[in-house]
């Protein structure tokens, strides 16, 4: 599918390779490479299913916590011509007024990569490498991948600082760094959506360049503020259309929440979604400039014990 914006920019591309449809398996970092050969080894030596994902080559693939695998991604070579690409991008938007949507409803620096040219490239990526490695570690979520939503979220001290806590539009999420020098802008996991623990604490992850984080979607996350430099990540929010059809509804907020059994952990609070958001911390300058904010979690009747409304109720 060809937008106003990668017809614009077709004429200025500076890597032709990453639009050509391939992504090529030396851009892989070599761990990857030798994770993927561990994953098609335990099959075909099984020819079953793999029993304990986390013992296949755990030296390579990190389990962060439970459902939260990192591991690096891409080599040296392909961050730097990425990068290049996408600065070359920004440079050229701004000077050809191309037209650059924001990357997703939060987030409000950045590109979509899947509309100035990239999607096939992110595809080849998805279908050759991504998916084989997410259906061992998320077999219902990752059972296939049928599309995706793939952008660069941009972090700094002049644009965004860091993200409200939330959960993707995503099956299974792969996000990772690219760089550049920064300070701060780590990621804190908190529960899945729903669960009793759903805003509670359970994993601060520090991003490196071209390593990755995988997990699901409908886990409560959050990017904390950077303190100097400038991050910019890609991320893919992976579409499973057979997984969402068979009646998962992961969130419906009346059928699919459990009674919080604790007070939120202070990191894992939304001043987006919260409604006892402001008993616990004020509101930050991101807030008061949000538009339509309807904070609704937790569903009424679903509370922890000695719940305590914000100042605003809006749901």
């Amino acid at each position: 599918m060809s937008t106003n914006a990668t017809r614009m920019y077709e004429r200025y591309r500076k890597h032709p390779a990453l639009f050509a449809g391939d992504f090529k398996e030396d851009w892989l970092h070599r761990d990857f490479q030798q994770i993927l050969q561990a994953f098609h080894k335990y099959d075909n030596e099984r020819y079953s299913a793999v029993d304990d994902v986390d013992a296949v080559i755990p030296s390579l693939l990190r389990k962060e916590m439970e459902g939260v695998y990192s591991f690096n991604a891409f080599s040296d070579d392909f961050v730097r011509m990425f990068n290049e690409e996408i600065n070359n991008f920004y440079d050229v938007s701004e000077r050809e007024n191309i037209p650059v949507r924001r990357p997703n409803s939060m987030n409000n620096y950045g590109v979509i990569v899947n509309e100035i040219g990239m999607r096939p490239l992110i595809s080849s990526f998805q279908h050759d490498y991504l998916w084989p490695l997410s259906r061992h570690l998320f077999p219902m979520e990752a059972s296939q991948f049928d599309s995706h939503h793939s952008f660069i979220v941009r972090y700094r001290a002049e644009e965004d600082l860091g993200l409200d806590m939330h959960t993707d539009d995503s099956d299974v999420t792969f996000n990772v760094c690219l760089g550049e020098n920064f300070t701060g802008a780590t990621l804190s996991f908190c529960g899945m959506f729903g669960a009793s623990n759903h805003r509670r604490h359970t994993h601060t992850y520090h991003h490196q360049v071209g390593r990755a984080i995988l997990h699901l979607g409908n886990r409560r996350h959050g990017a904390d503020n950077i303190e100097s430099g400038r991050r910019s990540n890609l991320i893919v929010w992976n579409h499973n259309h057979k997984y969402r059809a068979n009646g998962v509804e992961a969130w419906n907020r009346s059928e699919n929440y459990e009674k919080e059994e604790f007070h939120p952990s202070p990191v894992c609070l939304s001043y987006t979604h919260d409604r006892d958001y402001e008993a616990f911390k004020e509101l930050p300058s991101a807030a008061e400039k949000a538009r339509n904010r309807r904070p609704w979690c937790p569903p009424r009747g679903k509370e922890y014990d000695g719940f305590r409304a914000g100042r605003d109720e809006f749901w």
